[in-house]
C-alpha cells in the first residue's frame, strides 16, 4: 500500500491507495499483445492453409516437366495458385469469344439434364448469372429496418426496387432489403418493405459489413469526415 497526504486537507488525513502487483500488470500486457497478434497470425494461417490446399490439388495435375521440384530440391509454395490464376484467366478469355460461348452453352444444356447434377449446378449457375449479367446489381446503400418487430431496428443492405411478380403484387414503392446475421454476414433474411419505412444511413456498405461482422463493436464515426472538394 502507498501512503500520501492530501495537500489541501488541514487535518492531514492519510489516504492509502492500492498498489498494483506485477502479475496483474503482466497479465494485461499479455492480453493486449495477444489481441494485437491474433488477426495477424490468423490471416497468415488461413493463407497458408489455402495455398497448401491449392498446391496439393493443382500441382499433381501438371506433367513432371512443368513442376518446380523437378529442377529444384524443394517445392515452390504458391506455384499451384499461380497456375490456377493463369488457367482461370485463360478460361475467361476463351469463354468470351464465339466458340467459347458455344461450349459454355453446350455444357449448361448437358449438366442441366443430368438428374442429380442439375440440382447442384443450377444453384451455382444462378449465382454466376447474377455476377455476370448484372454487374450493377450490388448493394449500394445501408438502411435500418424494423425487424423482427416494430420498434426493433436491424441493419440491412438495399438490393434494389422490387421487380417481376413482387412489383406486380406489392407496387413500385417497395424495395428489397437483405438483413444479414451476426457475426456471419453471408447468411440472413431478404425482406420486401416500403422505402418510406426504412431509415437510410450515411455509412458505406463496407462500414455496415464491419458493424455486422464485429457484432456492433466497430461503429464508424458520425458525422463522417467531409470529403475534400475536387480540384477545379
Amino acid at each position: 500500500m502507498t501512503e500520501y497526504r492530501q495537500p489541501d486537507d488541514p487535518l492531514g488525513i492519510v489516504v492509502e491507495t492500492p498498489k498494483r502487483g506485477l502479475f496483474p500488470w503482466l497479465r494485461e500486457r499479455f492480453v493486449a499483445g495477444m489481441l494485437i497478434a491474433l488477426p495477424i497470425v490468423a490471416t497468415f494461417v488461413i493463407l497458408e492453409f489455402l495455398i497448401n490446399l491449392i498446391d496439393s490439388r493443382v500441382v499433381p495435375l501438371l506433367p513432371p516437366a512443368l513442376r518446380p521440384e523437378t529442377y529444384l530440391d524443394y517445392a515452390v509454395p504458391g506455384f499451384g495458385l499461380i497456375i490456377l490464376l493463369l488457367f482461370l484467366t485463360l478460361l475467361g478469355a476463351v469463354a468470351t469469344n464465339f466458340l467459347g460461348n458455344y461450349f459454355v452453352s453446350l455444357t449448361d444444356r448437358v449438366l442441366t439434364r443430368v438428374p442429380v447434377v442439375r440440382s447442384v449446378y443450377s444453384v451455382f449457375k444462378q449465382i454466376r448469372d447474377v455476377f455476370q449479367n448484372n454487374s450493377a446489381g450490388q448493394y449500394k446503400e445501408v438502411v435500418m429496418v424494423q425487424y423482427p418487430r416494430q420498434g426493433t431496428w436491424a441493419i440491412g443492405f438495399v438490393a434494389g426496387p422490387v421487380k417481376g411478380e413482387m412489383r406486380h403484387r406489392f407496387g413500385e414503392d417497395f424495395i428489397g432489403v437483405f438483413v444479414p446475421t451476426t457475426p456471419n454476414p453471408t447468411s440472413g433474411f431478404l425482406l420486401y418493405v416500403k422505402a418510406s419505412e426504412t431509415m437510410k444511413l450515411d455509412m458505406t456498405v463496407e462500414e455496415g459489413a464491419k458493424v455486422i461482422f464485429s457484432g456492433g463493436l466497430v461503429i464508424p464515426d458520425f458525422p463522417p469526415e467531409p470529403k475534400s472538394a475536387p480540384a477545379k
